[in-house]
Order: structure tokens, then C-alpha cells, then sequence
């Protein structure tokens, strides 16, 4: 027994001594001083890892953190959901909410960081930062770190590069022959990593650069080139000629939301019908299930870019003027708290893209709703310069080489002696480790400045009347003291979410109606269930007045119950 007791005693002890010592810290202006959870924000984390943390913030923060499931992925895997508020101060649906994922692309893996970061952060920083403490009190985050778990895995632990695949693992027959994945990549070198192909060839227009050989640049139009590219890593194991055109079943998740969705042969990457990928059914399931939902962040990579929609130019019209300002104010807001990150329109300033997120969200549901595409090459030297040749400066300079894979000569079975190498799938989309923690706060920013902003209802005035013959005439004005309406305009031209209640509770109601002018005396009766109006929207920075002619009773409740602008009360 005393031998136990001693290996027990021994193995606290060990762990004590790896723990943070309190009293060696000196806390950093705006972060957490000892956090409870300790993580390392400069690396990546599989679905173990994510799953890991979640239970420990959970675990360590249960008056701040729950932790659930939106559902299961086509394998199986949880899609875990962290709700984050101060549930001491109310019920998580009678809050705005704000809803936040990552990685709907499989090599689009940070934005799983940066939705973890924000959680953990809201969380650690709660005691020491009145400002979130507020918001906390205020709104709900609901944050799915990843909706595309299986493909995270697969290109995590699997052969990749650093552009695919960007689909999940639901076996795809790209090339329509019949067979699924037969000419997938091959990692002929085994180093963990899908590079490129390149052969000498008389007939080449590329060249290595003689300042950096590890780089490959084109040959100047009076010059003779050397090498001919011959794609990423692969071999023809099915003789038709061609390399790598049927990889792990390529679909694009971002193509099959329920929001002008178009067929594949219109819109390349769509699955077989709106919510066909149990994914998005599932993400899809919880909005719906949440009707606070009243902003949210979907978060991409790469090139720096606060994307909103629309999607198509077609559908333009679903963004009207008064929801443009406010996507353009957050946009702008985002440039400034993000050095190297662009406000950008999709359709405009991209391309067309039906059936996207972004546009279910807006679109479908009346969520502001931006996109990030997480990371730019204006990170690797805080300048706007060439991406390629910046990228392989910043390994050589800030990463000593370890980013990129020198050539090797390989004998490949079709095109004989070649050479392998380039960037390796953990560079040039994801931030290297280094600059993660700093990309992921500056977004995290961004999302609690948009979340902010969602509505905040406030009981402003309520003035009394008498009319005599024990009648009064009670006026009440409820402000939004925030930028984001109760219903955004096309929530109100498809009537998506129910009007917003304003109800007197305690005397008995002769009258009710809401006043459209105050001034001239101008109202509108509402004459079915007057003690519970219904108003259309209560506008960003702005404000509805109502009123009530009561018979006795001189202690009333008022409470204000709108789906994305919470729930309000206040006593006379």
C-alpha cells in the first residue's frame, strides 16, 4: 500500500513540476495571464487533437463552454459543437447568437485554429476583460471547428498537396469511367508530401532559378529553357494516358447548399442534389434548429480575403442597400484589423459560385454571413510582393528550408529520369506556425466585432398617461443599441423568421398599437392580441415605439421576444 501511495505521490509530483508556475508569469496586454488550458497555437490539430481540446475546454470552463454534437460525418466522426456564453446570465437561445466554422475544404485546414482560438479565448480571457465579459453576458457563439472531419484527417495523414483534395471522402468517379479513385496521387518519394514533377527536356520553358535552384521560373522568351513540368507526383496505373485525374473523389462541399444550386454540369464541383453530403446536412439541421442565429463566420483559406456574397452576379438583388452598409462596415472594420486582408464581393471580384455557404446563410436564413480566406503572402514580409518568390525567400530567411523539398531525381515507370520536389502541403495555403497565433486572433477579432454588432435590444423609455376613467396610456421605445437589424431585408421580403413580439404583462389591455409617428400622434391598432404586438424589425441603431391603453394595474412587465434580438424584459 505505502508503495502505491509513493508512485501516486511521484507521479503528481512529476506533473506539478510541468505545469505553469503562476507565479512566473507576467500577463501580456490582451491575452490570458495562466490560462487553464494550455495550447500550443502554432501547430495543427487532427480530429483527435480538436477533440482533445474541446473536452478540456469544456471541462475546465462549464460555466462558459458546452460541449455537444451537431451530428456525424460520413464516417462517423463527431462534429463537435462548443456553445460559448455566460450561461449564468440567460438561456443560450434567448441570445443572439453567432455561429462559426472551419475547413469546409480538406486542405483548408487553419480555419479549425482560428475557430478554436476564439473559444478558448472567450473563455480565458472572461475574468480579466470587462469587454468580453459583456459580450458573454449578451450573445451566444456557437463554433463548429471543423464540418469536413474525415477529409481533415485524410489530408492531414495522408499523401497530399497543399491544393487538394479540397472534397471529402465520399468515393467520386471523376473521369467517368467507370472506376472510383484507380489514379489517385502517389507519393513516389514517401515523404509525407504530393510535390511536383518536373524532366529535362529540349522543348521546356522553365529553368531553375540561379539564385534559388529549389525554384522553378520560365524561361525568358530570347532563352533556352531546360525543364518541362510534368504535374504532381503520380503514375498511370490505369493506361489512359494521364496522371492524378481521378483523386480521393473530388466534390466541393462549398456547391451544395440550398441556395440557387446548380447541377455539376453548370456549376463544376455540386454533389447530387442540395444537402446531398451529410456534412452540410448537419450544419444545415442546427441553423435551422437555432433561429437566433443572427451572424456568422465560415472560415477558408487561403489569399487574405473578408469575402461576402452573393455568389453569382445573377443573384445580386438579395443584397439590398441597407444590408450592403452593414456588410461594408464590418468589411471595412476587417481591412483595418487585419493588415494584408481584402473586403471583397465573390461574384465581383472572383468568380461565380452557386450553391455556396454563403449565400444558404444570408440568403436562406437572413444571417450576415462572411467568408474568410484565411492567410496571404503579404504575411511572409508585412509587404505586398511576388507570392512564389516571396514564399520560397520566407522559408529560406524565417523557416530555414523547412517548407520547401529540394530536387530528387526519381525513375518514374512512364517519363523515365525526373526530378521530384517544391512545396510541401503544410506551406504557401496554411500560415506557418509562427504567424498562426497572430493570424488567428486578428480573425477572432473580426468575428467578435461582427458578433458585437448583432443586435442588442434595450427597454428605453416607458411614460404613463392618464385618460381618465381608470384608463392609462402607456408608451413604451425599445432601441437596438447595435448596427445589425432584428431582420435583415431579404429576412423581411421572404418573411423568414417570425416579426418581433412586444408584450405588456400585468393590467388589462383596452388597446394596442405601434406608433409610427410620435410626433403627429400617428399609430397603427393592432386589434388581434393587442398585449403582444408584432413588430416587422427593430433597425440597427434604431428604434420602435408602441403603446398601450390599460385598465388598472400599475406594475407591468414589459418584454421584447425577437428570435435574433433575444429576449428583453423590464419591470414597473
Amino acid at each position: 500500500m505505502k508503495i502505491g501511495i509513493s508512485i501516486v505521490s511521484l507521479v503528481l509530483v512529476s506533473v506539478a513540476a510541468l505545469a505553469q508556475d503562476a507565479n512566473g508569469v507576467f500577463r501580456a496586454a490582451g491575452s490570458p495571464e495562466n490560462p487553464k488550458v494550455q495550447i500550443s497555437w502554432n501547430r495543427y490539430y487532427n480530429h483527435a487533437g480538436v477533440t482533445d481540446i474541446c473536452k478540456k475546454l469544456a471541462a475546465a470552463h462549464p460555466d462558459l463552454i458546452k460541449l455537444s454534437s451537431i451530428g456525424k460525418s460520413y464516417q462517423g466522426r463527431e462534429m463537435w459543437l462548443l456553445t460559448v456564453t455566460d450561461f449564468k446570465t440567460g438561456k443560450p437561445e434567448e441570445k443572439p447568437g453567432f455561429y462559426i466554422d472551419g475547413n469546409i475544404h480538406s486542405n483548408e485546414i487553419q480555419g479549425t485554429e482560428m475557430a478554436l482560438y476564439t473559444a478558448w479565448y472567450l473563455a480565458e480571457t472572461f475574468k480579466d476583460i470587462a469587454f468580453i465579459k459583456g459580450l458573454l453576458a449578451d450573445k451566444v457563439f456557437y463554433i463548429v471547428p471543423t464540418i469536413n472531419p474525415d477529409a481533415r484527417d485524410h489530408y492531414m495523414k495522408e499523401p497530399n498537396s497543399q491544393n487538394s483534395p479540397r472534397s471529402g471522402v465520399i468515393p467520386v468517379d471523376n473521369d467517368r469511367d467507370g472506376l472510383m479513385d484507380e489514379d489517385g496521387f502517389n507519393d513516389l518519394n514517401g515523404d509525407g508530401h504530393i510535390t511536383m514533377m518536373i524532366r529535362k527536356s529540349p522543348t521546356g520553358r522553365m529553368k531553375k532559378d540561379p539564385n534559388d535552384p529549389r525554384r522553378l521560373v520560365p524561361a525568358k522568351p530570347d532563352e533556352q529553357g531546360e525543364y518541362e513540368v510534368l504535374g504532381f507526383e503520380g503514375i498511370d496505373t490505369d493506361g489512359d494516358g494521364r496522371v492524378n485525374e481521378d483523386g480521393t473523389g473530388y466534390y466541393d462541399p462549398n456547391r451544395d447548399w440550398a441556395w440557387k444550386w446548380q447541377p455539376n454540369y453548370i456549376q463544376g464541383g455540386a454533389y447530387k442534389y442540395p444537402f446531398s453530403i451529410p456534412e452540410n446536412r448537419n450544419v444545415r439541421d442546427f441553423v435551422m434548429a437555432h433561429p437566433n442565429i443572427a451572424g456568422a463566420q465560415s472560415f477558408h483559406n487561403s489569399g487574405g480575403m473578408l469575402l461576402r456574397g452573393p455568389g453569382a452576379e445573377e443573384d445580386a438583388g438579395s443584397y439590398n442597400t441597407d444590408d450592403v452598409r452593414i456588410y461594408d462596415a464590418i468589411g471595412k472594420k476587417g481591412e483595418l484589423l487585419i493588415p494584408g486582408y481584402r473586403y471583397l464581393i465573390v461574384h465581383k471580384d472572383l468568380y461565380t459560385a452557386w450553391g455556396g455557404e454563403l449565400d444558404w446563410f444570408n440568403s436562406g436564413r437572413g444571417i450576415f454571413t462572411f467568408s474568410n480566406e484565411l492567410f496571404t503572402s503579404y504575411m511572409y514580409f508585412n509587404r505586398q510582393g511576388s507570392g512564389q518568390e516571396d514564399a520560397y525567400a520566407f522559408d529560406q530567411s524565417l523557416l530555414f528550408g523547412d517548407a520547401i523539398v529540394t530536387w530528387q531525381e526519381y525513375d518514374h515507370p512512364q517519363f523515365g529520369k525526373i526530378e521530384i520536389g517544391g512545396v510541401k502541403k503544410n506551406f504557401t495555403r496554411a500560415d506557418p506556425g509562427f504567424l498562426l497565433e497572430s493570424d488567428a486572433h486578428r480573425n477572432m477579432a473580426f468575428c467578435i466585432y461582427h458578433a458585437y454588432h448583432m443586435p442588442k435590444l434595450v427597454v428605453e423609455e416607458m411614460t404613463e398617461k392618464n385618460l381618465g376613467g381608470g384608463l392609462t396610456e402607456i408608451t413604451v421605445v425599445i432601441t437596438n443599441k447595435r448596427m445589425i437589424p432584428t431582420h435583415s431585408s431579404i429576412d423581411l421580403r421572404y418573411r423568414i423568421e417570425r416579426p418581433d413580439y412586444i408584450s405588456i404583462q400585468g393590467p388589462k389591455v383596452i388597446a394596442g398599437m405601434v406608433v409610427e409617428n410620435r410626433d403627429l400622434n400617428i399609430a397603427r391598432e393592432q386589434k388581434n392580441n393587442p398585449a403582444t404586438l408584432e413588430v416587422s424589425n427593430i433597425p440597427g441603431m434604431g428604434s420602435v415605439t408602441v403603446r398601450w391603453i390599460v385598465s388598472g394595474g400599475k406594475n407591468y412587465t414589459i418584454k421584447v421576444d425577437s428570435k435574433k434580438g433575444g429576449v428583453v424584459t423590464k419591470q414597473k
